[in-house]
């Protein structure tokens, strides 16, 4: 049998802050959702626009990160695994479901999430730094011209 591939990419705007809690184990855990906006021209040669909502799930750091450094109205792009849940409904004793992402990696868009810019890879899935990155001072950088000869190769 083949192997499923479940790989989703978003870049979107939070459409609330985002809210993070802690399960009985201690383990935190972030919801939010993400406003995606898509533009198209239509047949009549007009612009179109349409706004999909999609919640996601961050569990540990990258969560903690998210909900120390986004909030409503911020851009982040995140990629991970769509996951569904089930549960009975208490008021209509109906089954209910939802489709939502699980966030494995993030990356600030905007430069007030995170200080300036800087991405979060899950420590399962990269070995980089946990920290957001700073970005250079643009005063920092020497406008010298390059001596070949110190270069080394």
């Amino acid at each position: 049998m083949a192997k499923g591939f479940n790989k989703v990419v978003l870049m979107g705007n939070l459409t609330r802050d985002p809210e993070m809690r802690t399960t009985p184990n201690g383990q935190s855990v972030t919801n939010f959702t993400l406003a995606v906006n898509r533009t198209w021209k239509g047949a009549d040669g007009q612009n179109q626009e349409s706004v999909s909502y999609i919640d996601c799930v961050a569990w540990g750091k990258p969560g903690e990160i998210i909900t120390q450094y986004v909030s409503k109205g911020r851009a982040l792009l995140v990629s991970g695994r769509l996951d569904q849940r089930s549960w009975e409904d208490k008021e209509s004793g109906g089954k209910r479901s939802k489709i939502e992402v699980i966030v494995e990696d993030f990356n600030f868009v905007d430069s007030q999430g995170g200080g300036g810019g800087g991405d979060y890879s899950s420590p399962a899935r990269s070995s980089s730094s946990n920290q957001p990155a700073a970005e250079p001072n643009v005063e920092d950088i020497d406008d010298k011209p390059i001596d070949l000869s110190e270069i080394p190769f």
